[in-house]
């Protein structure tokens, strides 16, 4: 259709001079981007707990949009979707398409995928030649099939098929390994090597495709060739001459001037795709190339490029895209039974191509049959690639409407299919517990200590909880031998920054970043590493980059790989800020399912906020004692406090004693219909509440003795007002940190507080009344929690009836 862009006016004068803003351009433009995304980021809130990637999403609201649904309705096209404004929002889809390609080369290092070795590059070329053939025979058969596809000529319709049935999409890839925990196994380090070689030459095969196709005032194939070799001399230009050009603008940005030379980069994003466009290749081959040729060694200036447009871009203008493709697909074109047997047959084609070719290559290979199987179902993931792919073929008017749906439909199914197919078929084996008798503090009850060196996984999300850390290392580390291991928590998200952080990604089995490689981006590394040559201390820094419905799989995982005695996390609170609920749940699930006891750190300003020196350290710490595993593991963790020189510890243990505690004898009641958010949970294992005791006994026998001469104080106190006398404490100023146990398994005392309404129930009644903001506590708070080997399920407890026998599983 011809359209008069001159009688489109931008903007209106609004309701009360009678116009109607959604006949002019820029209004309905916000309006449809507004829908558009409003659409999509509901649907990937529906379908996120399916482990999908968002690309799926935008797929589906597109589609949704378009004519294959709401698009029924006339009057809504007409209203929200007119006509006249489909070359102003596919103009605007387009230049979001345009920065992101250049992101997706960013992504890409050719440098990674020429040291990636013959074997990914074998894997890949079988992964591309089979389902390229394939789809060369699928053509034939569509072109018969379907009316009108046969318009095309045979060459670029050939070509379009082969590429949309054998192209990989490498950024959907890399978010499906890592949400998978398959990222830097043998099996995913292979699999983006040969999605980065698939991605290359998809585009390759794209650029002569689209030269192929060439317009409609020609036909001549040498008008085709000198496209092709334009494009190619194209490329040549990039990585000869551009690449060493933006080494130099890197240099230069990190020295002086950095927002210049971003916006000149920007603007040669914009340079490479009107270079593309007017060879005769789509614009944004360009600024994919132009990508490639920004040198992934300066990684500060590619990151500052990504943070400064992924988010606009990925969040606000792609999604447009898919609106736009969504509109052109009208699943109802696919007519009859023939039809829909013709999108099976393109389905089957499509995957069993790229699974069969993937399995041979990979077994040849002497990769595993179950390895190389999961492999192959990975390669079959399509993604925006293959929708640009098809939107140019449409654009090209190489696929008609129908054969456009058709592939659409395709691409959704098998991205859709990949993650749970690769559940099903490879589940990568746990490492054993190798330190079974490594995964508490405290003395077993045959007398040999759970950790005789020292080995701690201590967690932080960001720069500011380093002080802390290392402050609270320091105060524990005692006379013992320690090794630290320091997890960096890292959120993976759909930013095309989280992909570039997971691909330096180095160790086995888990997403983690090689420490021995200087990293100057990641502060909190670099701060662990300076406290371990300063402080003495083996430090094992390590970055995992994960979603956080799976943080604490990490978490888990490494600690029990390294025989962690002890995991300490930061509390999602930090002062007044809040990380927010969902690194809260990240702690209740470590606290939940962690092989070794926990310690959770809620911190106001530890040390002053400021990492100190081991000679300089002087710090007050209070142990509270009340009885339970808990609290023996919390005095356990105090006693070795104690060795420090730095530190002064003083134990208050609070008893039941005389009759005024006698209303303290209580029995808990599970409650299974009651929310673990919204009350305290404990375990209700049966319990010999006599052997507790005389293990209570032991163990401040033994805290006194081995802290005789180092001047830790111990005290005893009523239990008669407990939390307000252990509020107290906090609110004196007297200690730097408070250190309590969780009361999993609790005493009488903390029993008698199961009722009150908590602010944070995975904390326990006494770690959740210090670590609120309403008490005025001003001292920092470890919350400790001793790993139960014979593992009870916690459920929250309805009443407390007063009087009970204290002898009862309380």
């Amino acid at each position: 259709m011809v359209l008069n862009i001159t009688s489109i006016k931008t903007s209106s004068n609004g309701l009360w001079q009678d116009d109607n803003p959604l006949h002019f351009a820029f209004p309905l433009l916000i309006l449809q981007t507004i829908i558009v995304v409003l659409l999509s980021r509901f649907l990937y809130f529906l379908i996120k707990p399916l482990r999908q990637p968002k690309v799926i999403a935008e797929i589906i609201g597109g589609i949704l949009l378009g004519p294959s649904a709401l698009g029924r309705n006339k009057e809504y096209l007409k209203t929200v979707f007119p006509s006249w404004s489909m070359p102003i929002l596919e103009t605007t889809a387009t230049i979001g398409l345009l920065f992101f390609l250049f992101l997706v080369g960013l992504e890409l290092d050719l440098a990674s995928i020429r040291r990636s070795g013959k074997r990914a590059l074998s894997i890949a070329a079988a992964g591309i030649t089979l389902p390229f053939a394939s789809g060369v025979g699928v053509a034939f058969v569509i072109r018969r099939v379907i009316p009108g596809a046969d318009d095309a000529d045979y060459a670029p319709f050939l070509v379009f098929m082969g590429v949309a049935l054998s192209i990989t999409a490498f950024p959907v890839l890399a978010r499906i390994l890592a949400e998978l925990k398959l990222l830097t196994t043998q099996l995913g380090e292979t699999a983006m090597a040969a999605a980065a070689f698939n991605d290359v030459a998809a585009w390759i095969l794209l650029a002569l495709a689209i030269a192929l196709s060439g317009g409609d005032d020609h036909k001549s194939p040498l008008v085709s060739l000198w496209v092709l070799l334009c494009g190619l001399a194209f490329v040549g230009l990039m990585m000869a001459v551009v690449r060493p050009v933006m080494a130099w603008v890197a240099r230069r940005a990190a020295e002086r001037d950095a927002e210049l030379w971003t916006c000149l980069t920007l603007a040669g994003v914009l340079a490479a795709g009107f270079a593309t466009d007017l060879i005769g290749i789509h614009a944004i081959f360009g600024a994919f190339v132009f990508g490639l040729a920004i040198p992934k060694e300066e990684e500060d200036f590619a990151e500052r490029l990504i943070e400064r447009i992924e988010d606009f871009v990925s969040g606000l203008l792609l999604p447009l895209y898919f609106a736009s493709s969504g509109l052109k697909t009208d699943v109802t074109k696919i007519n009859g039974g023939k039809a829909w047997g013709l999108l099976a047959m393109v389905t089957a084609v499509a995957c069993f191509g790229k699974m069969a070719g993937t399995f041979a290559a990979a077994v040849a290979c002497k990769m595993k049959a179950r390895e190389a199987m999961a492999l192959g179902t990975l390669m079959s993931t399509k993604g925006l690639v293959e929708l640009i792919v098809l939107n140019i073929g449409k654009e090209r008017k190489v696929l008609n409407d129908e054969t456009f749906a058709i592939l659409v439909l395709m691409a959704l199914f098998t991205t859709f299919i990949t993650t749970p197919a690769v559940m099903a078929i490879y589940k990568p084996a746990r490492r054993g517990g190798a330190g079974a008798q490594r995964r508490k503090l405290q003395r077993d009850t045959s007398g040999k200590e759970g950790a005789a060196h020292l080995r701690v996984l201590a967690c932080v999300r960001s720069p500011r909880d380093v002080p802390s850390t290392i402050n609270l290392i320091e105060t524990i580390r005692g006379k013992s031998t320690l090794k630290l291991f320091i997890l960096h928590l890292v959120e993976l998200t759909e930013r095309s920054s989280s992909i570039v952080m997971v691909l330096a990604a180095r160790r086995n089995g888990l997403p983690f970043r090689n420490p021995l490689k200087k990293d100057t981006r990641d502060r909190v590394l670099v701060a662990f590493e300076t406290y371990g040559q300063l402080g003495k201390v083996n430090v094992r820094p390590m970055t995992a980059i994960s979603a956080i419905p799976t943080m604490h799989e990490d978490v888990c995982n490494v600690a029990e790989d390294k025989s962690a005695a002890l995991i300490v996390v930061p509390f999602h609170r930090h002062g007044t800020e809040n990380a927010g609920h969902e690194w809260r749940a990240v702690n209740r699930r470590i606290l939940k399912e962690a092989p070794c006891s926990v310690a959770v750190l809620v911190d106001r300003g530890l040390g002053g906020g400021e990492q100190v020196g081991s000679a300089e350290v002087s710090r007050r710490v209070c142990v509270v004692f009340f009885g339970g595993p808990d609290d023996r593991e919390s005095l356990e963790l105090a006693r070795r406090m104690a060795e420090h020189p730095g530190i002064k510890v003083n134990a208050v243990r609070f008893v039941v004693d005389g009759p005024k505690s006698a209303h303290l004898a209580v029995s808990l009641k599970p409650s299974p219909t009651k929310s673990a958010e919204d009350n305290y949970s404990f375990s209700m294992a049966a319990v010999d509440r006599e052997k507790e005791k005389e293990l209570d006994e032991a163990a401040v026998a033994e805290f006194r003795m081995r802290t005789d001469g180092t001047g830790t104080g111990y005290d005893e106190k009523p239990a008669i007002n407990v939390l307000d006398d252990v509020i107290a404490m906090g609110r004196s100023g007297d200690y730097e940190l408070l250190v309590v146990g969780k009361g999993r398994f609790p005493s009488s005392i903390v029993a008698a507080l199961a009722e009150r309404a908590p602010e944070h129930a995975e904390l326990g009644p006494v770690g959740d009344a210090l670590s609120s903001a309403v008490n005025g506590v001003v001292s920092s708070v470890l919350v400790v929690q001793q790993h139960d080997v014979v593992h009870s399920e916690e459920i929250p407890v309805s009443i407390v009836v007063e009087g009970a026998d204290p002898a009862s599983p309380a």
